[in-house]
């Protein structure tokens, strides 16, 4: 499968989409677990099955899922995550787009959150997972374009290693993957 292209989210209609916290839930479900009905989602999340169907379209809409047609029948409709590799903008002179893709990002980072303490409260629970699974602190010394370099690398890197969920190998799980890079704050700097 060819590395996605990254796509910058600088849309402010594209950021409110995504922005909704039903929306995110989701698209994460479709990210990790593959195709599912609206009715499904639905039933899953505790939600009401028309505004489901509204915020897969709403997702549809702006190409971050699209209709899985080798396993919709009639008016059965399966949908799946898009594979792509979703940027936020960095800086913007246009508060409201910064706005949005501050909320997306926060989102994105209690989740991260919510699943790291989940997995280490239950870690016996998933076996040769836990001792396959790896946690690492460390840092560098790098450029301002060193570490874009590297930011680029390291997707570059998790994107040769991406594997749609109907399509994995047997006995395969989703894994989460959190990187930041980012410059080590000193007095000097957050003053």
């Amino acid at each position: 499968m060819p590395e996605p292209r990254p796509r910058m989210l600088s849309d402010i209609d594209v950021l409110k989409a995504l922005a909704h916290p039903l929306r995110q839930q989701l698209l994460t479900r479709l990210q990790r677990h593959g195709a599912a009905t609206s009715a499904d989602l639905a039933t899953e999340f505790g939600a009401d099955r028309g505004a489901t169907s509204y915020h897969l379209r709403q997702l549809a809409r702006f190409g971050f899922i699209d209709e899985d047609t080798d396993r919709s029948a009639g008016r059965r409709r399966y949908w799946r995550a898009i594979p792509q590799d979703m940027r936020l903008p960095r800086r913007t002179a246009d508060p409201e787009i910064a706005a949005a893709a501050e909320e997306i990002g926060r989102q994105w980072m209690e989740r991260a959150e919510r699943d790291l303490t989940a997995y280490l409260s239950h870690r016996e629970a998933f076996g040769e997972f836990a001792t396959a699974a790896q946690h690492s602190f460390g840092g560098t010394t790098l450029t301002a374009e060193e570490l874009a370099r590297f930011g680029e690398e390291y997707i570059a890197f998790l994107n040769r290693w991406y594997r749609e969920p109907g399509h994995a190998s047997p006995g395969s799980r989703h894994i989460s993957v959190v990187f930041h890079a980012f410059p080590t704050p000193d007095g000097e700097d957050v003053s």
